[in-house]
Order: structure tokens, then sequence, then C-alpha cells
């Protein structure tokens, strides 16, 4: 997904197999869509536009999604598909999923529905040292609100896309010492604005995307860097999204 209609515009997100899109504009070759999980709005290329048929896309947006859990897997139909981990496997039935009435068999894992805090922190290390991308939600490349988003929603739960936004879902957890795992924690830039985010493993360590996925400590300051011996990033807040 670009911010603007040009293959030259950045990019700003990225549509995993099996994701549902309404379309709000079509240009000649670019088409504005709006993503139905989290209502995320972005151009992308006509060529890469499926469509389907009103009543099938209000099935998909009622069913509990099948979310895959491997770093990559093949779904063979017509043709075969590479698809990364977190994609969406529609009206998934006997090991096969469904798009515009074609079967495409899948033999991969995934999961469907919430799963618990294990889970979470289990999908998220699945992800150490994936580079970082702006813009990326793969293990090829992915961005620290990509990075949180996908491990809830492979969780079942769904969260806004931008750090900016993902601070509105759970509840604030006010004592930085009651901290749990699972946690979404907040980081604010020097004008205050929110502009990372990261999972608490613990009261003292994070997962997050920051040059790669990866593993640091974690106070009521910051995220700090044990290599660099300095914080790199300003606390502001902590959520919980589950409550267990």
């Amino acid at each position: 997904m670009r911010e603007n209609p040009s293959d030259k515009s950045e990019m700003v997100n990225q549509i995993l197999f099996g994701e549902i899109y309404e379309i709000l504009r079509t240009d000649i070759k670019f088409s504005l869509v709006k993503l139905n999980h989290d209502g995320y709005e972005g151009w992308i290329c006509n060529k890469q536009v499926t469509n389907i048929e009103e009543q099938e896309y209000i099935n998909l947006k009622n069913e509990i999604s099948s979310v895959t859990t491997d770093i990559i897997d093949i779904v063979d139909g017509d043709e075969k598909f590479p698809i990364l981990m977190g994609s969406i496997l529609p009206s998934l039935k006997s090991n096969h999923c469904f798009i515009n009435n074609q079967a495409y068999e899948f033999s991969g894992n995934y999961t469907q529905g919430f799963s618990d805090i294990k889970m979470v922190t289990k999908n998220a290390y699945s992800f150490l040292n994936a580079p970082y991308l702006w813009g990326g939600r793969t293990v090829f490349g992915i961005d620290c609100s990509g990075f949180t988003q996908l491990i809830y929603r492979m969780n079942g739960i769904k969260i806004y896309r931008d750090a900016k936004d993902q601070i509105k879902n759970g509840r604030f957890i006010d004592n930085f010492s009651d901290a749990k795992a699972g946690d979404l924690a907040f980081f604010v830039n020097e004008n205050g604005l929110v502009t990372h985010v990261g999972i608490m493993l613990s009261n003292s360590k994070i997962i997050h995307s920051s040059g790669k996925v990866r593993i640091d400590s974690i106070d009521e300051n910051g995220i700090y860097d044990t290599k660099k011996g300095t914080y790199t990033h300003k606390f502001k807040k902590l959520k919980r999204i589950i409550e267990n």
C-alpha cells in the first residue's frame, strides 16, 4: 500500500494473502482501498486487485479468521502462491481455503481465535532478527506497529495499525512495576508524539522492531541499549491488551 497513487510513492503498509478490503476510488493504475480488519487506507496497484462478490465479502467480514503461523507456506490452486506468517485463509475447510470459489490447498499450521499470553510471546520470538522496514508486515521486513499488530492478530485480537492509534487499544497500566508479558509499551519523540511501540516480555525486557526485531532492557525511563550504554526510546505508557 502506498501513500499516493504512484510507484514512486512511499510504502505505508502491506496487504497479506487473504485480507479483504473495500475499494473507495479507482484511477487508471491505482485504487484507494480501506482494509477491513483495521480501517487502514492506502493506494494499491490495480494489477494486485482481486474482486469478489459482495456476499462473499460480507461472509468473510463475519467469520473468525484462520491465520497462518509458519514463516512461509504454499497455497496450491490453479497456481501456487507463497504466503507468509500472519496471512488469512478465507473460508478454510478440510485443508482448503476459498477465494471466488477457487479452492487453494493448504497443509501448514494456523491458529483460529484467541490463544493466550504464552502464544503471544512465542509468536513474537518467531520474528526475532527480522529486518526493520517502514510499512512492512512480514518476516522479510516489518516496522514496530506492524509487528505488534500482526502478533496480536495471530492470537485472535485486532488492534490498530499505527503506534499513535494502538495506544487507544486496551487498558492503561499506571505503575511500570505492574507490567506483564504481552503488554504494549509506547514511546514518544522529543515533541511528545507516540512514535514507537513494543511488546513486553517481562517488567524488564521488551521485544520490538528497531533496526531489526530485537530484545532490549526496559525501565520506566525507556528502552536501554546495553551495547551502546544509552536509552534509545523514551517511555510513555503501558497498555494491557489481554486481561488474565
